[in-house]
């Protein structure tokens, strides 16, 4: 009797979790099916005949520390993103900003018309033959630098064909917010490359506190920090990035996602062997990241549903593929696809970025001595505009000038720019 009662009990618990699965899924993602993985690292030609090697349990071996420095694409026309290569051009270059690129830090830009022929999205020979030797002389340019020292420049050492990074919709585009989404869009989307206000912690983005970047965020290239490790054991597969040192736990044992009240800064993955290909639905996010370079600009939804796709296709590639499915933000889900290549080096450096630093702490202080001068100064007779926070910031487009004056000054303003690659530490 207790062993009918221990089974009963038993098949209501797998019941309950199945349940729960259900319930997680409900409501995530818009229900539309991931498109299948477009493979770029083709250049656009036939498939490369590759035997994809076996963990000895196995699975398909994505192992290794694998970087998007090489993401740096051409543009159609013959210029190239990123014109320069080193660390002049990883600064500007990596197909950030090129079409299909996640919209500024700034927020959500106003809405763009599709352009009436889509963007191809591999170049032409002349335009990769150009490519080519922008890349080469960016490599010639930043091994001679004296200047880089010990910090690892990140540049492309390899030329792609691929000239954007959104694969689907086929425009080439990323679609523009919803109204209800841009309702949200506030100052803190923009965190230390706007202007504030600073009062608390919560003003700040995640990625300015040193938490995280998000899943879309830690993979994108930007200036530095673009490594991606991955490790894998039987009925998981962990992948750790080198900015702001996340590490994810995938699991491909069958499991279940957690509960749908549960939320985390990078989500509940769970992974699916279909052949050769890694697939992982995301689910269980929070509303507090975005999808933007370093993971800053307009946050996304609780809602949101990712899809990735990784498969080892050259002995030193892996095509990984990343779907947006947010029905609250975007009115379509959107996927973007990049080749990762050999991080140089093979180590992931130490990022030493992190939750407790002072760098919040001393912004907050910054705005409290600013509220000081402004209430000392009226104290004298003197009226003024508040003092932009990027204010004399050459970098941040913040202009030079005096307390009172400069280009950028006051909150009321244009807003000051980021970098062009979003990065903070520029």
């Amino acid at each position: 009797m207790k062993r009918r009662v221990l089974a009963a009990a038993g098949v209501a618990a797998t019941l309950a979790l199945v349940a729960v699965a259900s319930s997680t899924l409900a409501g995530q993602g818009s229900g539309k099916p991931a498109p299948p993985l477009v493979i770029t690292a083709y250049n656009g030609g036939a498939p490369i005949p590759y035997t994809v090697p076996r963990t000895p349990w196995g699975d398909p071996d994505l192992q290794g520390t694998w970087s998007s420095d090489d993401a740096q694409f051409g543009r159609v026309g013959g210029a190239a993103a990123g014109a320069g290569g080193g660390r002049g051009g990883a600064r500007g270059g990596g197909g950030g900003r090129a079409a299909g690129a996640a919209p500024p830090a700034g927020g959500p830009p106003a809405a763009a018309a599709a352009p009436a022929t889509p963007p191809p999205l591999y170049l032409s020979e002349a335009d990769f033959a150009a490519h080519q030797k922008n890349i080469a002389s960016g490599v010639a340019r930043s091994e001679g630098d004296a200047s880089v020292g010990t910090f690892r420049s990140d540049f492309a050492r390899r030329a792609f064909r691929q000239t954007r990074i959104i694969v689907d919709p086929p425009s080439g585009q990323q679609p523009q917010p919803t109204e209800e989404a841009r309702k949200r869009a506030a100052p803190r989307d923009r965190g230390t490359f706007g202007e504030g206000p600073f009062n608390t912690p919560e003003d700040f983005t995640l990625y300015d506190r040193c938490i995280t970047r998000g899943i879309w965020g830690s993979v994108m290239r930007v200036v530095y920090g673009n490594g991606n490790r991955i490790t894998q054991a039987p009925g998981m597969v962990a992948i750790s990035y080198e900015m702001i040192h996340d590490t994810r736990i995938i699991y491909t044992d069958g499991r279940p996602h957690i509960g749908s009240p549960i939320r985390q800064y990078l989500g509940d993955s769970r992974g699916r062997w279909e052949g050769d290909e890694l697939v992982v639905e995301t689910t269980n996010l929070t509303d507090k990241t975005s999808i933007g370079l370093n993971g800053n600009g307009l946050r996304h939804s609780d809602k949101m549903k990712i899809t990735e796709r990784i498969k080892r296709v050259a002995p030193d590639i892996v095509q990984y593929q990343i779907t947006i499915d947010d029905p609250v933000t975007y009115p379509t889900p959107f996927t973007a696809s990049l080749p990762l290549t050999p991080l140089d080096g093979g180590d992931l450096l130490p990022y030493d970025c992190h939750e407790g630093n002072l760098a919040v702490l001393q912004g907050l202080g910054a705005e409290r001595a600013e509220d000081a001068a402004i209430a000392a100064d009226l104290a004298k007779g003197i009226k003024r505009e508040r003092r932009g926070v990027n204010q004399g910031n050459q970098v941040q487009g913040g202009g030079g000038g005096a307390r009172g004056g400069g280009a950028g000054a006051g909150r009321g303003g244009a807003p000051a720019g980021p970098p062009p690659e979003g990065d903070i530490d520029r």
